[in-house]
């Protein structure tokens, strides 16, 4: 029988008794949606086809010779774990509605995706997710993009080699339309964090048994359904047994001297003395830059970053109601929003991003994240998140302000913060802070089964 997307239990993948259906599916769905997938080094070509035959021949040939099975990257993972060598590199697939339009399939046919965020395209949907507009956007992403192709490993040298292969096979009817490199940056602890210097990708949900056993779940328990991510491909030979992914992808750079410059003026202005200086900025984010939640006592643990943790017995006066973390995941409620992060940093600095350096020697730009994420339905994960929760004054209460680190829109409201950790007295009114990540494009996939690939 087809597999129960909306099982509670996270998915014993590797248990003796699984059905014929559920291994079927693994087989099937591509790595690095249920499970991340090592990419420390990360390539990503944007591609246009201009021949249906051509095009086809391409995508099914990279989908045979060079994709592995989500179950094959669990095994590579388990593998790897008991010392058995490691695994091979990741590639991946996202094809756009145009895309599949070029791919032969009808438009009246491309309605089988019930995702009216798909079908429209993220062009069409700037307003709604608050975006600049498409003339602001890098020349590459201006264009119609038909597919993306994603390289990722631990190494910088598959990554090269697959890159190459791939493009020497891309025929001559179809066109590189851009391309992306991204590289993974760790604290001294060996957390991956982002260019603002903070601790980025603990809050993710979990759909697979081993992981969910790994963690504490005191507060918060991090498993969710295959729901949350996987929905039938409509194109595959069976539907019933073959799912994919909706994939969001946007290019986000950010300003990070303006940022520290702002961590920097909020401490200066609410009068934080030494330590508790670096509150500052853990209101804005959510969490100290070691990952420590703002809603447990300030200092880090100098263990594991903490994921067990709720906001329900903070009133606004640990973390305010605007904080990043807390507005893309409350966490008492809204859990079938949260979507499958799956981002990359890009960009090169001179300054250690870890360190306490002047906002000075800090980037303007250049630098950024290659924001990606896997969703059952854009609509209700991610253009929900964008529009409803960080770009909304009035999150859970009026007047919290927009999102201070992805939040777009006019910022005309002014907002209060705690003067001291847990207490109720609050700042004088100030002005948001300014808007320091700049969306620069993008746009939406639909990250196909494998038996749809190899059947093209």
């Amino acid at each position: 029988m087809p597999v129960d997307l909306n099982n509670e239990r996270p998915l014993a993948w590797d248990s003796a008794t699984l059905d014929a259906d559920t291994k079927a599916m693994l087989d099937n769905l591509q790595p690095n949606i249920l499970r991340a997938h090592v990419r420390e080094h990360m390539t990503l070509l944007f591609v246009r086809f201009n021949d249906v035959a051509e095009g086809r021949a391409f995508l099914r040939g990279i989908a045979t010779t060079k994709m592995k099975s989500a179950r094959r990257h669990l095994e590579e993972v388990r593998d790897f774990a008991a010392g058995r060598g490691r695994g091979t590199p990741y590639v991946g697939i996202g094809i756009s509605k145009a895309g599949y339009r070029d791919l032969g399939h009808p438009v009246e046919d491309v309605r089988r995706f019930d995702d009216e965020v798909f079908r429209d395209g993220m062009k069409r949907r700037i307003a709604r997710a608050g975006d600049p507009p498409v003339e602001e956007w890098e020349r590459a992403y201006q264009r119609e993009i038909h597919a993306v192709v994603l390289i990722g490993d631990a190494e910088p040298e598959p990554v090269a080699r697959l890159r190459a292969e791939i493009l020497g096979e891309l025929p001559s009817s179809a066109r590189l339309l851009g391309e992306e490199s991204g590289h993974g940056m760790r604290n001294p602890a060996g957390d991956g964090i982002e260019h603002f210097g903070y601790v980025d990708g603990r809050s993710q949900p979990l759909f697979l048994k081993d992981e969910v056993d790994r963690e504490p779940k005191q507060h918060w328990d991090p498993a969710f359904p295959l729901s949350n991510v996987l929905v039938p491909d409509p194109f595959a030979p069976d539907p019933s047994r073959h799912h994919g992914s909706y994939l969001v992808f946007r290019k986000l750079e950010q300003n990070v001297r303006a940022f520290k410059e702002i961590e920097r003026d909020l401490a200066d202005s609410l009068g934080l003395k030494g330590a508790d200086r670096d509150r500052a900025g853990a209101m804005l984010v959510g969490r100290f830059k070691d990952g420590t939640p703002l809603t447990l006592k300030p200092g880090g643990n100098g263990g594991p970053v903490v994921n067990d943790f709720t906001f329900d017995a903070d009133d606004g006066s640990k973390c305010p109601f605007s904080g990043h973390v807390r507005k893309t995941n409350p966490r008492s409620f809204g859990r079938e929003v949260i979507m499958a992060r799956r981002g990359q940093t890009y960009g090169d600095r001179a300054d250690d991003p870890s360190d306490d350096s002047p906002p000075e020697v800090r980037p303007t730009g250049e630098v950024g994240l290659l924001f990606m994420a896997f969703n059952s339905s854009l609509l209700s994960q991610f253009e929900f998140t964008q529009e409803s929760w960080a770009d909304s004054p009035d999150f859970e209460i009026p007047g919290t302000g927009h999102d201070p680190v992805i939040g777009q829109g006019v910022r005309d409201l002014k907002v209060t913060f705690p003067k001291v950790w847990g207490k109720p007295e609050m700042s004088p009114p100030h002005a948001q802070v300014a808007q320091t990540v700049t969306m620069k494009g993008g746009e939406y996939f639909f990250a196909p089964s494998l038996a749809y690939l190899r059947s093209l």
